[in-house]
């Protein structure tokens, strides 16, 4: 008698199996892909991987614009047992070279004009394929020679709930990145659990332009679909014309904070053509109240705020049916516990402020050849610490108060401090700096700079922007940069970053 397969894309298949000539995806040129589609042509990539002598626990790298092969390629990693490891498109050469490294891929998949670079930095053992925006590459026209047969008689490799299904990377306070490892249970879990509280059926169609090398469009967003059968009208990147556009053919929305500020700033954007729209959910930043009650009185649609991180995917949610509290993060989702601790582990009584910790199936395993770091970050009896302050109120809403420290959101994207300032602090001229994060009207936040020369040389802002480009993701680089005499400091030396931030806002 063999176990049950707790293979995601196994559990994927389970749920939207009666639906598989249903449509899938339709994108922004009209092309339209069935269940069935996404069935075989991720089996013939599955072939493929598997024949190219890649084994189970083997990592797969892919820095990929956003289309449907893409979106193949990620479900052919789950069927073949491969660990996936997606990569943000805007990392550069100085980042790529880190997780390349780190992650031991035996395969890395990357856009054609990024081939040779991703060669240069991968090991002379890890094979390097190509796909591009436009569906073509060698990872697709190799595949194209895979029997059909073969395709048929593809049965997805039987794993544990305790296997690998993803690797992601979160920049560490020290500068080093650091891998998460997420289990098929975390992601199944987690999916099953979001399709019931936010009420997913096969009748719903998700407009999806986030990104997919981030937990909140790969994995929340394609979870919630697969596991209900439902559709999505499937665009390249968020463009608030487009969104206009196609919002009257969807029912469920999914973006951060930044979609909805950019809806609100277009003139045209009222309840006119929101007929089928049934929830608008905001996540990966924090919407301020004042987003949340324009939205409502523009739309009549409440926006459902709900929290997650890349360790744990979602933890709490505003509730479906029922009250949806501005400037909460909801309740904890079924399943899954939060606690609010002192800097000793002492459960706080209700409504105070500390260390939000919480456990459930969907916390990850731990961090990827860092077992003192994963030891670190979770308590004795097994709490995963967040690193975010909050507080839970006398019905159970959680508010997040604070956050990891220092931590800078930039449209739904974290960037940590230190990282850039190892990149800053090597720069001719420079002292050395403070990375701190500034209000901005469209992200929510910039990346500010704080600098002290090293000798008499002028720094000038549009020189150290320029130098850094090339070297960072364009999200992670200084949009502000200030020059100081010295940085302030507390009586321990500390950099005050709070008084910078206060000086330069």
């Amino acid at each position: 008698m063999t176990s049950k397969n707790h293979n995601l894309y196994h559990h994927y298949f389970a749920s939207f199996s009666p639906y598989l000539d249903k449509l899938l995806l339709e994108t922004d040129s009209k092309q339209v892909y069935t269940y069935r589609d996404a069935d075989l042509e991720s089996a013939r990539l599955a072939c493929f991987l598997v024949a190219q002598g890649l084994q189970p626990g083997d990592r797969v790298s892919a820095q990929l614009d956003k289309s449907p092969e893409a979106l193949w390629l990620y479900l052919a990693c789950l069927r073949a047992g491969l660990v996936f490891h997606p990569l943000n498109t805007a990392y550069q050469s100085a980042e790529l070279g880190y997780f390349l490294v780190n992650a031991e891929p035996s395969l890395v998949v990357c856009a054609s004009e990024r081939k040779e670079l991703i060669a240069e930095l991968a090991s002379s053992e890890t094979r390097v394929l190509t796909l591009n925006a436009d569906g073509g590459g060698t990872l697709v026209s190799g595949a194209a020679f895979v029997p059909e047969q073969d395709i048929a008689d593809f049965v997805s490799v039987h794993r544990e709930p305790d296997d690998l299904a993803a690797l992601l990377y979160s920049s560490g306070t020290t500068g080093q990145p650091k891998g998460i490892m997420l289990t098929h249970e975390n992601l199944a879990s987690n999916a099953s659990t979001l399709v019931e509280y936010w009420g997913f059926s096969a009748e719903d169609r998700l407009l999806h332009a986030l990104p997919i090398f981030h937990v909140h469009g790969l994995f929340v967003a394609l979870g919630c679909v697969f596991c209900s059968g439902a559709s999505m009208t499937w665009l390249p990147k968020f463009d608030a014309a487009q969104t206009l556009a196609k919002l009257p053919e969807c029912s469920v929305m999914m973006g951060v904070p930044t979609y909805y500020t950019r809806l609100l700033a277009q003139a045209s954007f009222d309840r006119s053509g929101l007929g089928n729209m049934r929830l608008f959910i905001s996540g990966s930043a924090p919407l301020l109240e004042e987003t949340f009650t324009a939205f409502e009185v523009r739309t009549g649609h409440t926006i459902l705020e709900r929290y997650g991180m890349s360790e744990t995917s979602m933890n709490t949610s505003n509730p479906l049916l029922g009250t949806r509290k501005a400037g909460t993060v909801g309740l904890p989702l079924p399943g899954v516990l939060v606690r609010v601790v002192d800097g000793q582990g002492v459960v706080l009584p209700v409504g105070e402020i500390g260390n939000l910790q919480v456990k459930g199936p969907n916390v990850f395993k731990g961090y990827w050849r860092m077992p003192e770091k994963t030891a670190e970050d979770f308590s004795a009896d097994g709490f995963f610490n967040t690193g975010d302050k909050g507080r839970v109120d006398e019905e159970g809403y959680v508010s997040i108060v604070g956050r990891a420290k220092d931590m800078i959101i930039c449209g739904g994207l974290n960037v940590y401090p230190k990282e850039i300032e190892l990149f800053v602090d090597e720069l001719a001229g420079v002292l050395e700096s403070a990375v701190i994060g500034l209000p901005d009207a469209d992200f929510g936040e910039c990346v500010a700079a704080v600098l002290v020369p090293s000798g008499e040389k002028t720094l000038l802002a549009e020189d150290v922007i320029a130098e850094l480009k090339p070297r960072l993701a364009n999200f992670k680089v200084p949009k502000k940069v200030f020059v100081l005499d010295e940085l302030p400091r507390n009586a321990m030396g500390k950099v005050q970053k709070n008084l910078l931030r206060k000086q330069f806002v």
